[in-house]
């Protein structure tokens, strides 16, 4: 195994890549996404690694701390934390996010939508027709006009 220092000018790489352009064997790559949290490559549906440049600079960062600088696992762990690179911080895809935005507009425009729908149905029925209300009347009440009888 090779290894490289120059980053070929792509995404993705295989696990088979990143371990030539690393220095270390695939199975060595498996072991360290276990121990550091920050490694963690994309799956495809057939459950193949696909890592990003991020990954594999942190796999080569990892394998100088282990190898070159003599840290044991926890000491490497460590380091990285120190380092600020022990977090998974990849930004989420512009196209992906772009579509997520794009959707949670769309579903506020066709609420929109729905509600005036509603209001429209409503304003565009007619009025219920009111029951016939039936009076029954007991007994007649004369009014006074309040005006004095003439004599």
């Amino acid at each position: 195994m090779t290894r490289r220092t120059q980053l070929p000018d792509k995404l993705f790489f295989k696990i088979g890549e990143v371990a030539d352009i690393v220095g270390v064997k695939p199975h060595a790559l498996r072991y360290w996404e276990t121990e550091f949290p920050a490694l963690r490559p994309k799956k495809t549906r057939g459950a193949h690694r696909q890592y990003s440049r991020k990954d594999v600079e942190l796999a080569m960062l990892i394998r100088q701390l282990l190898h070159d600088e003599g840290y044991t696992i926890p000491g490497a762990r460590k380091r990285i934390r120190d380092l600020g690179r022990h977090q998974r911080s990849s930004p989420p895809e512009p196209r992906a996010a772009r579509e997520v935005a794009l959707r949670a507009e769309l579903l506020g425009l066709r609420e929109q939508l729905c509600e005036l729908l509603d209001q429209l149905a409503d304003a565009t029925r007619a009025p219920a027709a009111s029951p016939e209300v039936q009076v029954t009347v007991h007994q007649v009440v004369p009014v006074s006009t309040g005006r004095v009888p003439e004599a």
